[in-house]
């Protein structure tokens, strides 16, 4: 019932489930594989009403949809959660116990049955290294969490646990790439009377009265609306806000201290023809059982996930695959005041010389990669500040504390009473997190009308 208008700054929609062409071949930017997409889980209802559930997912392979090498071992994390339990339970054995009381935990957490505030209070690696005796278990359980900052002294075991949980149910491949949920949303806000602009950078909201007014981008548009909702970085939103009341503001200065996770280096490979059959599942390659450990301000890659795309001719072999690896903001900070495409020789050198190290840590589990290379494309934290605005490139937005978890959890309402944020720096991160933190908002947003409908009832 109200009028949408959605404000891109980029020439698509999407943001990190964007897609971007070269040489006539797709690559996602940042959706690889998703998590709880069977009837009754957790994104099942919410990708229905969104009409995302018409599209070709691929159900990855029960029996180990992430494979995790540490050193010369691969242990498999299988769906399902007693499944999961007993693959694990025949390496160790005697941890059976107590990888049944971890699943319990992780079936609460994504059935909402759990003490999110405990949770968010609670160390995630304490609670590891206290649940389980042997440290390479540890590692492992630990071993797929490239789609979240591992962060020894601060990580809530509630962010940990989220971003592990729904993917055991079961875990989901998009035949065709981020771009055909972009469309499919697009398509939907747009059958309902919506409008999407693109080029549309907001450069400021215009505030008077204690609300916001509009949106002035910088082509000289203005937008008029009653509420505005922002899913760019918290900090970057209320630096739209010109006046003095926000500028000067407790809330503001909160959002800039605020500290951001590490950002990520991607290889997207297009391999020869007929050189790798595809692979139905994710390999996460360790050189030594130091998953805790902090990526290091050295350009030496010592972890890296790779991730095969779902042939879209029904075809035995990959055409493409991606090397994903975090990395630090240091080791690019060099070039931040560059522009994409305009960052210099050594620039070029330094990406390639780490995407050869991804793919040679790669061969561990796929003998001869490097052979098989037909072109590789790179982006760095910096690219992904250039094309998201996430602050020194950061992949996962804000960074969650235990020691302060009211601090880093945000609220979809502002101290402006018509603005609200949505995202993945609110309360969780990633397909199913910002899923979730939008109907969030919505919430929030339906509560406010309700009040200024009764509010107005009450003055007739």
């Amino acid at each position: 019932g109200r009028s949408v208008l959605v404000l891109e700054r980029q020439r698509q929609p999407g943001g990190c489930l964007q897609s971007y062409r070269r040489d006539g071949l797709e690559f996602d930017t940042g959706l690889h594989y998703v998590g709880g997409l069977a009837d009754g889980q957790p994104l099942h209802e919410a990708f229905s009403r969104l009409g995302l559930m018409d599209l070709q997912w691929q159900r990855l392979d029960a029996d180990g949809f992430d494979r995790i090498t540490i050193g010369g071992q691969t242990f498999c994390l299988a769906e399902g959660y007693d499944r999961f339990v007993e693959t694990l339970a025949v390496h160790f054995p005697q941890e059976r116990e107590a990888l049944k009381d971890y699943v319990k935990m992780l079936e609460c957490v994504v059935q909402n049955d759990a003490d999110t505030v405990g949770l968010m209070g609670t160390n995630a690696y304490d609670y590891l290294c206290s649940k389980f005796r042997d440290s390479l278990l540890v590692n492992v359980l630990s071993g797929a969490a490239m789609k979240l900052e591992l962060r020894r002294e601060s990580l809530p075991l509630f962010t940990f646990a989220h971003a592990q949980s729904s993917y055991i149910q079961s875990s989901w491949r998009l035949r065709g790439g981020g771009s055909r949920l972009v469309q499919t949303l697009t398509d939907g806000i747009k059958r309902q009377g919506g409008q999407v602009v693109c080029n549309a950078d907001v450069e400021e909201l215009i505030m008077h009265d204690g609300r916001i007014l509009s949106a002035f981008c910088k082509d000289g548009e203005h937008y008029e609306g009653d509420v505005f909702i922002s899913d760019l970085h918290p900090a970057q939103t209320i630096d739209l806000v010109k006046t003095n009341d926000i500028q000067k503001s407790i809330y503001r200065k909160r959002l800039q201290r605020l500290e951001n996770t590490t950002g990520m280096f991607t290889a997207s490979i297009v391999l020869k023809p007929d050189t790798l059959p595809y692979f139905n599942h994710n390999k996460y390659v360790y050189r030594e059982a130091n998953v805790w450990e902090p990526p290091s301000g050295s350009p030496t890659i010592d972890r890296v996930m790779v991730s095969c795309r779902v042939p879209e001719d029904g075809a035995t072999y990959a055409r493409q695959i991606d090397l994903l690896t975090p990395m630090p903001w240091t080791l690019w900070q060099h070039w931040q005041d560059t522009k994409v495409g305009r960052r210099g020789e050594i620039y070029e050198l330094q990406k390639e010389r780490m995407a050869d190290e991804c793919i040679r840590l790669a061969e561990r589990v796929i003998p001869g990669l490097g052979t098989m290379v037909d072109k590789c494309f790179t982006s760095t934290p910096l690219t992904w500040r250039d094309y998201t605005l996430s602050p020194c490139g950061s992949a996962f937005g804000v960074r969650k504390d235990c020691r302060n978890p009211l601090l880093t959890m945000l609220s979809p309402k502002t101290p402006v009473p018509n603005l609200f944020l949505t995202g993945q720096s609110l309360a969780m991160h990633g397909v199913e997190g910002v899923t979730m933190t939008a109907f969030n908002t919505v919430e929030s947003l339906e509560f406010l009308l309700g009040q200024a409908s009764r509010w107005a009832e009450r003055r007739v």
